[in-house]
């Protein structure tokens, strides 16, 4: 085999093992779409689901007008000059100007990103992060169906996928991020930077929300909205573990020329241990969260999520026993996160934040705890408690819970936000799609809604949020 020949292998190793992991994570969409369209009630199945498939779209589109440059352009941001760029003179130093090269193959217009025999990467790695924004966009989905008007959501979307994560990926999960090269954070499979940012950006937005009509009764005590096929829920969250195996697998760089894979950081790692590792959260979460929750069937399949989030932070350092530990402990916890939001008037229909909001920052900041010491670079602090601290709050205050909070609310203000109250009542599948999921199963809910003939099932239930309205 030729020279050429060889150098080409290695380029065309790395193309497709990351086109590939990126295929596969797909299936964390497909997921999504079956756990909220399952965890939604009939009038609203299709709503559900479709809302699902424009996150793809709209994330998508903006991460290729801007989203990708913003990762590439923010890592020094606001530690080194303005926000638009070049910071400083490229020649300065040798890593700026690697930098500043990246930030010019990802302008929308840039030939890295088409057809182009020169650069089979820069391509591939956009759709490989273009799966991740879609990822932390999804993860707000959930939480807020049944009530979420469609255009207020996808502008949530975008803002949470196509900026928010990843300013938080360009300062805490780059080689070149400031919270890593000043604080020493680390963040191999994003509990902070993914689902840190999301649950709390979800939190935010779940206070100028407020709940379904009927969560709460009178005295403001919560009520269950059980899903209408739980069963397709739980088919759904099987789907996003298997989704995930493949994110965290695209989350290990190995490129051309590299002797062995390493972190984002360049620390070294094995693809060998994600899989153990990875198994090993999946069943001591789904153990964890069936103990804490007495077996209930929606916790429990949640804990297997719940207890890769906490241990992902540093899956490519802890020992398997530490692995199991961890994760054993975030997902005992996520059950009794959510029933206490629940009990203080939030409506959170999936329980993304104690999934993804509390184990993402439990995540993060276990960290600078448990791999206290471990040294990351010449000239990068070591792993420690105050980098993981700090970066985690960063997270999930600053880049999760105010900008959440803060976006909602002037949604709220221009009545962007939710649905009408009539809207609601009569399901969204006639409001926003013209056409029910389950004709022979809804319609005639909501003829009762409409002339006010007794019923029951699913009928008498909308009638009774008629009543409460």
């Amino acid at each position: 085999m030729s020279p050429e020949a060889q150098e080409f292998l290695g380029t065309f190793t790395s193309e497709v093992y990351y086109y590939w992991a990126s295929v596969f994570m797909l299936l964390i969409h497909v997921g999504f779409l079956a756990y909220e369209g399952g965890a939604s009630r009939t009038k609203n199945v299709l709503a559900t689901m479709v809302k699902n498939l424009l996150t793809l779209a709209s994330v998508g589109i903006t991460f290729f007008f801007f989203g990708w440059w913003v990762y590439n352009a923010f890592p020094f941001f606001p530690i080194a000059g303005g926000i638009l760029g070049p910071w400083t003179d490229p020649g300065q130093s040798e890593t700026i100007g690697e930098a500043m090269a990246l930030v010019e193959a990802a302008y929308p217009w840039s030939s890295a990103l088409g057809p182009n025999t020169a650069d089979h990467l820069t391509g591939v790695f956009f759709f490989a992060f273009a799966l991740f924004a879609m990822t932390t966009a999804s993860i707000l989905s959930g939480a807020l169906i049944e009530r979420v008007k469609v255009g207020g959501y996808l502008v949530l979307s975008i803002v949470l996928g196509s900026f928010l994560w990843l300013v938080g990926a360009a300062w805490g999960w780059s080689p070149f991020g400031w919270m890593f090269t000043a604080l020493g954070y680390h963040d191999f499979g994003c509990s902070g930077i993914v689902h840190g940012i999301s649950g709390f950006f979800t939190l935010g937005v779940l206070l100028n929300l407020g709940p379904r009509i009927g969560k709460y009764d009178a005295n403001g005590n919560p009520r269950p909205i059980l899903p209408h096929n739980l069963p397709l829920t739980m088919v759904g969250l099987l789907m996003i573990f298997v989704g995930f195996y493949a994110f965290l697998a695209a989350c290990v760089i190995f490129l051309p020329g590299f002797e062995g894979e390493t972190t984002i950081y360049g620390t070294p790692m094995t693809l060998a241990s994600i899989g153990v590792n990875t198994t090993l959260a999946l069943a001591a979460g789904l153990i964890g969260a069936y103990i804490s929750s007495k077996s209930d069937p929606f916790f429990t399949i949640s804990g297997g999520l719940a207890g890769i989030i906490s241990a992902a932070g540093a899956m490519d350092l802890y020992h398997p026993s530490i692995v199991i530990l961890l994760a054993f402990i975030g997902a005992f916890l996520m059950p009794k996160v959510a029933v206490f939001i629940e009990k203080k008037g939030i409506d959170d229909a999936v329980g993304a934040v104690a999934v993804h909001g509390f184990c993402g920052f439990f995540g993060a900041l276990v960290v600078g705890f448990v791999a206290i010491g471990f040294p990351q670079g010449e000239g990068i602090p070591d792993i420690n408690p105050i980098g993981q601290i700090v970066g985690a709050l960063i997270c999930v205050v600053i880049l999760g819970f105010i900008p959440g909070y803060g976006t909602s609310w002037l949604l709220k203000k221009f009545n962007l936000l939710r649905v009408s109250p009539e809207e609601e009542i009569a399901g969204l599948d006639l409001s926003d799609m013209g056409v029910e999921g389950y004709p022979e199963y809804v319609t005639p809910s909501y003829v009762a809604n409409v002339t006010g003939v007794e019923t029951t099932g699913t009928a008498a239930i909308n009638s009774t949020e008629l009543a409460m309205e």
